[in-house]
């Protein structure tokens, strides 16, 4: 179930117990960041809101940061397999393929769990909608190499990235988060000189060497672009992507004498996003004997 949004102008108004109830689990079993929050009002922009909920946790007795940060569920863990996760991290992680996990999948997870916990005395945190699958291993892996300190630091902006797409979803108004990237693309024919309507176009997530998984399908209209972005209004998580464009049907749509098979069928297109805030245009600029690309705007 989705949660209900609210105006930020509602939000200024209501009683200081509806305020929290509304915003309670925006950080994880902690409404009493909501709460600090609370007594700062009004504020002119959802942007001001974070910072306030913000800076109520950096203004928190020390015990209750380290409370904060051991409320949150491992990654893939006990929690989450027995279904006793807050709705919202259940969202979170599912968004991110971790309840599609195979039996080798979930023992990676544990090992690693139980090596983080074991260093740290916590859980791992990271933001995972902001992540592939793979991109998620090797964040763990590589912060098990981290000093506590520093490591409780990093923690603690995870937890700050988390709340702020759980804010984003929650409060409209003015001055809103920019939590959300783009993947999108356009598809030029450079015999004909114009765009290319009608190419089937994929997105999969490049999850290793052998797998890969369906992101989003979609076809070009009659400006050779998709009529919504291949991701959209959300982070585009760290990871690997292909694109497939079925140059091969497109071509033969137009009548073009193609040898069988054709030189250029389906042409796949793989590219990398290390931000997921930042908008990744993708073009083709193609015949039926050439393809080139590159990161547009």
């Amino acid at each position: 179930m989705t949660a209900a949004t609210h105006r930020l102008t509602d939000l200024n108004a209501m009683p200081e117990a509806d305020f929290v109830a509304a915003l309670g689990a925006v950080f994880e079993h902690a409404p009493w960041v909501a709460a600090g929050a609370a007594a700062r009002r009004p504020f002119a922009t959802v942007q001001a809101l974070a910072a306030a909920m913000r800076a109520s946790v950096e203004a928190a007795p020390e015990a209750d940061r380290h409370a904060l940060l051991a409320g949150h569920p491992e990654l893939a863990g006990a929690a989450a397999r027995a279904g006793a996760m807050a709705p919202a991290s259940v969202a979170e992680q599912a968004a991110a393929g971790l309840g599609r996990l195979s039996e080798a999948e979930h023992a990676r997870f544990a090992a690693l769990n139980a090596a983080y916990r074991a260093r740290f005395g916590l859980p791992f945190i990271l933001c995972v909608r902001r992540h592939g699958r793979a991109s998620i291993l090797r964040s763990f892996e590589a912060r098990l190499a981290a000093d506590p300190e520093s490591e409780r630091r990093t923690a603690l902006e995870e937890v700050f990235r988390i709340a702020a797409l759980r804010l984003a979803g929650l409060v409209t108004g003015e001055g809103p988060l920019a939590v959300a990237g783009r993947i999108s693309t356009h598809v030029l024919d450079t015999v004909r000189g114009a765009p290319a309507a009608g190419v089937a176009v994929e997105l999969h997530e490049v999850v290793s060497a052998t797998e890969t998984v369906p992101v989003a399908r979609a076809e070009t209209n009659a400006a050779g672009r998709t009529d919504a972005p291949l991701i959209g209004g959300r982070p585009v998580p760290v990871a690997t992507y292909e694109l497939r464009f079925a140059l091969g049907d497109y071509h033969r749509r137009l009548g073009l004498a193609l040898p069988e098979p054709p030189f250029l069928d389906v042409v796949p297109l793989r590219f990398g996003v290390a931000d997921p805030e930042g908008h990744y245009h993708v073009p083709l600029v193609a015949t039926p004997w050439s393809y080139q690309t590159y990161r547009g705007s």
